[in-house]
């Protein structure tokens, strides 16, 4: 009772859910704390560039050169990744598995490759089944042993008759494609907990566990965990990749385990602003990957599923379950908790609508959501006031990285975009000066510089592109190297939805989970 008691800041989402007057007020300043953040270096920048320009203005071509040598490393992390993924599809990993000495001391309940399984979690809302279908066909021609698999579909009560015609379709079509193919329907109107994805996959999770798992007497130890996006599309070879690295991990039973997620399924049918933001996406999937000291779970990912089970499964109540799991484990074993990076792609569809102002909105609203992940900063933070088990070095390194993280993509490009200020506000005793009259030309001769970066992420986006559609010509491709140029714009308007979410949680008007729209 007392540990649970001790534990139960595991599931907190909002401030208000806590009781104590004092941890409330704790919790509700870490929520306030990004927004702010952001605000205030806003107003203090605008304040500076009326009365310190010339200080303003030396700023500005420090972080611009900042800005520099920043882009510089994350290319040479991105290349580093993707030559590391080109390495992995050559590996023949059912041959690497099978050369796996057993038993194996991190996992003895292991004896074989027999005794392990893989659990398939797939969410889905009123997405047609066309892509529900391409998902599970993907897992039947994945290559690995059919009979290891077990695959849930989890369906909404509140996607009514078309649930129920998705879960009569995928019964009909899959129900003897694997050990066990078991679709779910997650209840409307849950108290306390936020319709999405969160509370589907919990809700999954649980009933595979009661209805499966423990009745076969599955070791909870021999199941791997894979929660995919409903459009995630599979190779063969990832599931051999996956229980590879699970079987050899350092602490297999304190990790998950990350594919690089790549969003091209319908990318040559979507607009340039959709592509530009989905490959953006992937890149810092990948740039992520080559950094696993800092690297967390995003989107679809794996676990064992004994750590699940131990923590109670994914929160219910939150918007960022993909990134809100790595943190939950991360406080909940104090400290003893990694990502270990799968240089295995999965492929997702990029965000598109049937029109292009639908597909900016959507862009808009994707964007924000994943923004509103700012909401495992008041988490973690007050997770390291109530666990005093953690080391500090690791609460400095990871309290570090999501405050800046979150902070860097809502401020930095607005205040390169804003490098005018100064000139424009600092009167005229400034504006006749030699640095004013230098500000806006060194800065753009850096951020010029900066900007072949771009002929790196051209190249890899071309190269990840899958084959291209019979009725497209070839010229297509040069639109593809060309449409980068578009990307300074879309990186200043990515931070406008990621700023909205941290002002939101700022002012308590916490968002519900958007399902992001899939059409094909």
């Amino acid at each position: 009772m007392e540990e649970q008691e001790e534990k139960s800041y595991l599931r907190l989402a909002r401030a208000y859910e806590i009781k104590n007057k004092k941890d409330r007020r704790i919790y509700r300043f870490f929520e306030i704390l990004p927004g702010a953040l952001a605000l205030i270096t806003f107003l203090v920048f605008i304040l500076a560039s009326k009365f310190f320009p010339v200080y303003v203005s030396i700023f500005l071509i420090v972080f611009v050169v900042f800005w520099l040598f920043r882009s510089a490393y994350y290319l040479t992390h991105l290349i580093s990744s993707y030559h590391k993924m080109k390495q992995y599809e050559k590996i023949n990993w059912q041959e690497k598995l099978e050369k796996i000495k057993f038993p194996i001391n991190t996992l003895p309940t292991i004896n074989s490759l027999d005794e392990l399984y893989h659990l398939i979690i797939l969410p889905t809302y009123k997405e047609p089944y066309e892509i529900v279908k391409e998902s599970l066909d993907s897992l039947v021609n994945s290559g690995y042993n059919p009979q290891k698999l077990i695959v849930v579909l989890a369906t909404e009560e509140r996607a009514k008759e078309q649930g129920a015609e998705i879960r009569q379709l995928a019964s009909k079509d899959f129900n003897d494609k694997f050990f066990r193919f078991f679709v779910t329907i997650h209840p409307a109107d849950i108290p306390g907990e936020i319709a999405g994805k969160g509370s589907n996959e919990a809700w999954a999770g649980k009933q595979v566990v009661k209805e499966i798992i423990d009745p076969l007497k599955i070791p909870y130890e021999n199941v791997i965990v894979s929660v995919f996006d409903i459009d995630t599309l599979t190779k063969p070879g990832f599931f051999q990749c996956l229980a590879y690295h699970y079987l050899t991990a350092q602490d297999p039973l304190h990790s998950s385990y990350q594919p690089l997620p790549i969003y091209t399924n319908n990318i040559w049918e979507a607009p340039a602003v959709a592509r530009i933001l989905s490959f953006s996406s992937t890149f810092w999937q990948m740039i992520q990957q080559a950094r696993p000291e800092s690297l967390i779970t995003f989107s679809s990912h794996s676990m064992g599923l004994k750590p699940v089970v131990e923590i109670g499964f994914w929160q219910e109540n939150v918007v960022s379950e993909d990134s809100r799991i790595f943190y939950q484990c991360f406080l909940h074993y104090n400290g003893n908790w990694q990502v270990v990076p799968l240089y295995y792609p999965v492929y997702m569809d990029a965000n598109i609508s049937d029109t292009l102002i639908e597909t900016l909105k959507n862009q808009y609203k994707q964007q924000r959501r994943w923004g509103y992940g700012a909401e495992n900063i008041p988490y973690l933070f007050f997770g390291f006031i109530k666990n005093k088990k953690i080391p500090f070095k690791l609460k400095l390194h990871y309290g570090f990285n999501i405050i800046e993280g979150f902070y860097s993509w809502s401020v930095y490009s607005i205040l390169i975009s804003c490098g005018w200020l100064p000139s424009i506000l600092g009167g005229k005793e400034f504006s006749f000066t030699v640095l004013s009259y230098n500000l806006p030309q060194l800065t753009s001769k850096l951020l010029t510089i900066a900007m072949l970066g771009l002929l790196g992420s051209a190249y890899l986006s071309v190269a990840l592109l899958p084959q291209r559609p019979k009725n497209l010509k070839k010229s297509y491709y040069f639109l593809m190297v060309f449409q980068w140029l578009l990307s300074p714009v879309l990186v200043f308007l990515s931070a406008i939805p990621a700023l909205d979410a941290s002002i939101r949680l700022m002012l308590g008007k916490y968002m519900g989970f958007w399902v992001t729209p899939k059409s094909r």
